[in-house]
């Protein structure tokens, strides 16, 4: 008998909570992932996918049961640095990635284990490198897979909870050298104008530029390094749809009057309604187990952006966890919610069963009400 499954074929509670805990007490973080993945490629053979480690690290398995639709679910195994001691307290699952974004991930592979009937193939990507910014796992995955017909993003978005999208990003460095002077002298000063191009893209933005809005942009200074002579600055700005990004580099080059500008990242922001095929089979998962959907933009990156940047079909964000213990040393996963998460996605994957393999399709471009604006 295969005790990771109970008699109607899903994955028992039990065998979810080890994968899980088993999964956080390997630490992966960027750049790191390999034991992880190699422990995800045995945990998803033994389950019957068929897995493997891709040629960038990522950890790959495939159920093919039919000629329908091809689902992808598509999670990270990375994680920031800064190891939390893994524990079980009061119902809670502690450990780097309960959250972000290993409890998703395992909640995905649970519940594509367990889609018996599922009349198609369903494809489980836990990817690398998602938290740094070239984003190498997901990048590989657009060009080395063919295009799915539906996708499912795993990041914690709450298990009651649908993530309709997430700001674009643009990554910059500006540097400058300046000739050693005194520092009496009038000429600008490296620092000055590493300050300078700081301020100048504030103006730019405008007075309602901020993180607080998805539909406004908002700008990050994350690192200035500097003296008289040379100076180093990093910006992190995130972009609505339909934000210009090459009119705002142009016009920061044409006021900075020396150094060098360079684009080091670029992805689109990426937005679907909530008539999208994926959105309403997520919710009427989350309605199945009595439970009053919210759909939710973030004014954050995740993989989502990388992948609608060249795959237009359906998709969304779904995800146990609460997001806001994000990177924090009080990461946890509350694991009821986590098994609700395997039962929502479950639902959705049943949902998502006659899904046309070539769809046509115009999701709804109106923005739906009560959408909450997050990080």
């Amino acid at each position: 008998m295969n005790w990771a499954f109970t008699p109607s074929g899903n994955v028992t509670e039990t065998y979810a909570a080890g994968l899980l805990r088993a999964m956080l007490e390997i630490p992966s973080p960027s750049y790191q992932e390999r034991a992880l993945g190699d422990y995800l490629a045995r945990a998803m053979t033994d389950l019957g996918f068929r897995a493997h480690i891709d040629g960038v690290g990522n950890a790959v398995g495939v159920i093919g049961r039919g000629d329908g639709p091809t689902l992808m679910l598509l999670g990270h195994m990375d994680t920031v640095t800064g190891g939390i001691p893994v524990r079980s307290e009061d119902g809670m699952l502690y450990g780097r990635g309960a959250v972000d974004a290993k409890g998703p991930l395992a909640a995905m592979i649970c519940a594509a284990a367990g889609a018996a009937d599922f009349p198609g193939r369903i494809v489980v990507i836990g990817v690398v490198e998602e938290e740094t910014p070239r984003s190498r796992g997901a990048m590989a995955i657009r060009t080395t897979h063919h295009r799915p017909d539906a996708l499912i993003i795993g990041e914690p978005s709450g298990w009651s909870s649908v993530v309709l999208g997430y700001k674009g990003k643009l990554d910059l460095r500006y540097t400058v050298r300046c000739p050693a002077t005194h520092p009496s002298n009038p000429e600008p000063k490296a620092s000055e104008l590493a300050v300078t191009c700081w301020n100048t893209v504030l103006d730019l933005l405008g007075p309602d530029a901020g993180h607080q809005v998805f539909d406004r942009p908002g700008a990050t200074l994350c690192r200035l390094n500097g003296d008289l002579t040379s100076a180093t600055a990093d910006l992190s700005i995130r972009v609505p749809p339909g934000f210009d990004v090459e009119a705002l580099l142009r016009a920061l080059r044409e006021r900075l009057p020396t150094g060098n500008l360079e684009v080091r990242n670029s992805v689109a922001a990426c937005r679907v309604g909530r008539a999208d095929p994926v959105v309403r089979a997520l919710v009427s998962g989350i309605r199945h187990l009595h439970a009053d959907p919210r759909l939710k933009v973030k004014t954050a990156t995740s993989d989502m952006n990388t992948l609608a940047e060249v795959w237009d079909i359906p998709m969304a964000t779904y995800g146990p966890g609460d997001s806001s213990l994000d990177h924090t040393d009080d990461e946890h996963i509350v694991l009821s919610d986590y098994l609700r998460g395997i039962d929502v996605l479950t639902h959705a994957i049943q949902e998502l069963a006659h899904l046309p393999t070539h769809p046509d399709h115009d999701p709804a471009t109106e923005a739906p009400p009560h959408i909450r604006s997050l990080r």
